[in-house]
C-alpha cells in the first residue's frame, strides 16, 4: 500500500513526521492520517512527498522497489 511505503521510506531516511508535516504545510495529525491511510493521497501531494524524501514517486507503488531503496539506504549508511 502506498501509505505504508511512504512511512517505511520516511523512517529509513530518518525523517520525522513533524518535518514531513511542516514541508507539506499541514498539521502533524494531518500527516499522521496520510501514513495511516485514513486519507487519500492525491498525485500532487504524493509527488511532493517523493521530492521531500528524494525518491521517485513510482517507488511508493511497488513493494519490491520500496524494499530495494530501503536496502540500498542501509548499505550506504556509514558504519
Amino acid at each position: 500500500m502506498v501509505h505504508v511505503n511512504v512511512r517505511r521510506i520516511r523512517e529509513a531516511k530518518g525523517v520525522t513526521k513533524t518535518h514531513m508535516a511542516n514541508m507539506l504545510g499541514i498539521s502533524l495529525q494531518g500527516y499522521s492520517h496520510i501514513e495511516q491511510g485514513n486519507v487519500r493521497l492525491d498525485v500532487e501531494r504524493l509527488r511532493v512527498i517523493a521530492v521531500i524524501l528524494s525518491v521517485d514517486v513510482a517507488i511508493f507503488f511497488d513493494e519490491k522497489l520500496t524494499e530495494s531503496v530501503i536496502s540500498e539506504m542501509m548499505r550506504a549508511k556509514p558504519a
